[in-house]
């Protein structure tokens, strides 16, 4: 099947619910577009739906009904076995990192690229690259241990842009860091938008997104969509 062509809405929910078996509704009847080199906030208070959101733009998750979109691909086509077709397309960044303990910051982003199928004599360059763009260039062979926790989330970042993709989706990115790595966090965000990438952001910080007026904004409230600046 051919890839779809690039898009002006990367992300589209339409009427999505979603329902855990014993949560019950995270989400009820929430549409909303996200275009391509937006940046926007989803936010609302613990259990509002952030994440689950987030989930359903990264196609870890389905909606019980309605449909999301991503990059052109749809929920209600695409099959497990061509989530990759999404993952291609769009980054995450989680709270927590979630990086390999015990290898170096280089060996993280490496071993992103070796899963896609990158050739073994470009990866180190292309993730010495990836890392330069986040400003890590002379922390590459620094075990992650060693990194300070705005450092580790750089290196998360890094290996969310293994693929160039359309989007990236960070949830709760700045809830793990001190004031002056969520700055330093943010700028490099509003660097790669400035590029032309759409960012899509879950936080529950309403200061720090007072930071940013010309951002988006999106709030749930126990699982709907209450408000959204883009149609207030």
């Amino acid at each position: 099947m051919p890839a779809p062509p690039r898009l002006a809405l990367l992300i589209k929910l339409t009427q999505v619910a979603k329902e855990y078996p014993k949560r019950g509704f995270a989400l009820r009847d929430v549409s909303f577009n996200i275009a391509k080199g937006e940046m926007a906030f989803v936010t609302g208070h613990s259990g509002s739906g952030k994440s689950t959101t987030l989930r359903l733009a990264h196609m870890a998750d389905r909606p019980t009904s309605g449909e999301v979109r991503v990059t052109g691909y749809s929920s209600a086509t695409l099959s497990s076995r061509e989530v990759w077709k999404v993952r291609r397309r769009v980054g995450m960044v989680f709270q927590d990192f979630r990086l390999l303990p015990g290898r170096s910051a280089v060996e993280n982003v490496g071993f992103a690229l070796e899963v896609t199928g990158v050739n073994r004599k470009e990866i180190g360059p292309r993730a010495q690259r990836l890392l330069s763009q986040v400003g890590l260039s002379t922390k590459a062979g620094a075990l992650v241990n060693e990194l300070s926790g705005g450092e580790q989330q750089r290196v998360a970042i890094a290996r969310a842009l293994v693929n160039d993709p359309f989007v990236l989706l960070a949830d709760e990115p700045t809830g793990n860091l001190d004031e002056r790595a969520t700055r330093g966090i943010m700028e490099l965000f509003v660097e790669l938008n400035a590029k032309g990438m759409a960012v899509f952001m879950a936080t529950h910080d309403l200061e720090l997104v007072r930071r940013y007026p010309k951002a988006r904004l999106l709030e749930l409230d126990h699982g709907r969509l209450v408000y959204d600046s883009a149609t207030a």
